[in-house]
């Protein structure tokens, strides 16, 4: 049981972060690329619950399990296409809080040239660590299956 009920105790910012959340996902943003994202954020931020949730999600979308066991070490890997790779050197820089530097920035517009798309996936990243500073220190836990 996690250590607070966010729902339950603050119902009104954590509806917020639903409502982001829902709007993301209606988004021009590609669907297997959010997933990637939130799955490898919160991997790196080491929150299980959402890592055991979109991992699942993804299973759910049609994502392969392969991709996903190699999603730790996509960086050798060969399963990944440009676009996702991008957004996960994108994703993983923010999340260590580390200097979006101009090339990646650059390989970032490159892989996503519609705007709308690359601002959703900069919400989306914000978002998924928003998420896991509420899961990780309320000790979120996945079910037990």
């Amino acid at each position: 049981m996690a250590r607070l009920d966010l729902g339950k105790t603050a119902p009104e910012p954590y509806a917020g972060f639903k409502q982001a959340d829902a709007a993301l996902r209606k988004g021009p943003l590609d669907e297997t690329v959010r997933e990637l994202v939130k799955i490898r954020v919160s991997q790196i931020n080491g929150c299980v619950f959402c890592v055991d949730m979109h991992s699942r999600e993804a299973l759910r979308t049609g994502e392969d399990q392969d991709r996903l066991l190699q999603l730790p070490v996509w960086q050798e890997s060969e399963l990944f296409d440009e676009r996702e790779r991008a957004a996960l050197a994108y994703a993983e820089a923010v999340t260590r809080r580390e200097h979006v530097t101009d090339e990646l920035w650059d390989a970032l517009r490159k892989a996503f040239p519609d705007e709308a798309e690359l601002g959703h996936l900069v919400a989306q990243v914000s978002l998924i660590n928003a998420l896991n500073l509420i899961g990780v220190p309320l000790e979120m836990k996945p079910p037990r299956r």
